[in-house]
């Protein structure tokens, strides 16, 4: 084999592998643009999907996962006080939805464990005759989760 022969073979391995080297870091940072903003929110479960009521006792802003403004409704039920994440306040402001407390709502969400609690995302409310809906049927927000809108 000629020397100019093994040189071009050679630089032919040598470019294929950095070419795989610069397609890997391109998947690499591929996968971290397109994280969402939630990375470490709690996720919906439409398996502990269920349905409660009450009266609004509490409105908080609190953090979820990366966001740090998103409402929570607290809910007596009974006896019970109720954790409810409703939506992004930037959503809540730009649909024009608000609570006060005394609210009477029902929702209907999944009840999944957050921390030591346990907190119920909301999918749907009903306050008054309006019916409020925070997640598609599969419990997907129906804002936008990069903005909170």
């Amino acid at each position: 084999m000629s020397l100019c022969l093994k040189r071009l073979i050679l630089q032919s391995r040598l470019l294929k592998s950095c070419l795989g080297v610069v397609a890997f870091t391109l998947l690499l940072v591929t996968a971290g643009i397109t994280q969402t903003p939630t990375a470490g929110a709690p996720q919906y479960d439409p398996q502990t999907e269920m349905k409660t009521k009450g009266l609004v006792e509490e409105i908080n802003v609190v953090t979820v996962g990366t966001r740090k403004d998103f409402t929570e409704l607290i809910l007596k039920s009974g006896e019970d006080k109720l954790h409810i994440y409703v939506c992004p306040k930037p959503f809540q402001d730009e649909m024009a939805i608000s609570f006060i407390k005394g609210d009477e709502i029902a929702v209907t969400g999944s009840k999944i464990k957050q921390d030591a609690s346990e907190v119920i995302l909301a999918r749907e409310m009903v306050k008054g005759s309006d019916t409020l809906m925070f997640r598609d049927g599969k419990g997907k927000p129906v804002w936008d989760e990069r903005t909170g809108k």
